[in-house]
């Protein structure tokens, strides 16, 4: 019976720090709309110095670690690219 007790308490602690692994990447990854909008304009600032984007087409989130089957939070862009600009 002993034998057994030693898989239970290392499996307790197994889901205590997986379950404290996924709200502390929740805690990082709750950021404000605002926060998000600020990122995704950077990240267009910076696109656009070497890019032609379509701004129409833009999309910008974070993922939970479930919609990306991972252990973190991803910040996923889809950023439709008209033409390269032929910078030197």
């Amino acid at each position: 019976m002993d034998f057994f007790k030693i898989f239970s308490r290392s499996s307790s602690k197994n889901v205590a720090k997986e379950r404290l692994k996924l709200i502390l990447i929740h805690d990082r990854c709750n950021m404000s709309e605002d926060l998000l909008e600020n990122i995704k304009e950077d990240i267009l600032k910076v696109l656009s110095k070497y890019m032609e984007i379509d701004c129409s087409e833009i999309d910008v989130k974070m993922t939970t670690p479930e919609e990306i089957k991972g252990n973190s939070a991803a910040l996923v862009a889809s950023i439709p690219i008209k033409k390269v600009k032929n910078n030197r």
